[in-house]
């Protein structure tokens, strides 16, 4: 198992907590960018890789909304470039983790993944001989970004709760129906192909922001407010 990851103290953290749980597994930490061709390529060769598992990208839309050039950089030049090396050292499969933000995009982030998107289906028609498919899916609860640690950091704080509208709703799914649900889009791919997964029922934000509250022994909006902002 190859963690591939530019960011060294994720990887540090990765690393450390999989390592007691893979005992007999070989387990590579490696320290490097997806932008890095010839070290991607010298990895995929050396350790006969089966299967890429891409999610390697910029998903804050905020932040990326305001840099735009960077964003379009890591999403979709850093595909390009995986995609470069990959079809030297062909695996089996090659899963690109997209997002729901693809489908008639309305920013850069969901723009730039629909654009990474059109590249792995230029490649699944190039190199048939690797079995290339792409899953979208919404906001993962509790992964980093995503509204429930703002939501704790600003109660630990005795911060207002902020939420951009009184209306606006999110599809959620817990980190492990997301990992167990990309990896079986992977099995389940003929090539080319775009998984949408069944995010259930959208929630709405400010009613997921009072249960938080709750949930800490507060009463919304007498004990702790909840702010909008603006979308």
């Amino acid at each position: 198992l190859i963690l591939f990851e530019q960011h060294e103290h994720t990887l540090y953290q990765i690393e450390r907590e999989l390592r007691p749980q893979l005992m007999g597994t070989g387990l590579v930490p490696s320290l490097c960018s997806i932008m890095e061709t010839t070290r991607v390529g010298k990895l995929l060769q050396q350790h006969q890789v089966e299967t890429v598992y891409h999610a390697a990208a910029y998903k804050h839309v905020p932040l990326v909304e305001m840099n735009p050039l960077e964003g379009l950089h890591n999403n979709v030049l850093g595909t390009k470039s995986l995609l470069e090396a990959v079809q030297f050292y062909l695996p089996q499969s090659f899963v690109f983790v997209s997002t729901d933000k693809a489908v008639r995009p309305t920013n850069v982030m969901g723009s730039s993944k629909r654009m990474a998107e059109l590249l792995v289906q230029d490649a699944s028609r190039r190199w048939p001989e690797c079995r290339w498919t792409m899953v979208r899916f919404g906001n993962v609860l509790d992964s980093s970004g995503s509204v429930i640690p703002l939501f704790r950091e600003q109660l630990r704080l005795g911060q207002p709760l902020t939420v951009t509208h009184p209306e606006i709703t999110r599809y959620f799914m817990s980190i492990g129906e997301a990992v167990r649900l990309v990896i079986q889009a992977g099995a389940m791919a003929q090539g080319g192909e775009v998984f949408l997964l069944d995010m259930g029922q959208p929630v709405k934000i400010a009613e997921l922001a009072r249960q938080m509250i709750e949930l800490s022994g507060y009463v919304p909006d007498r004990d702790v407010p909840i702010q909008f902002t603006g979308l």
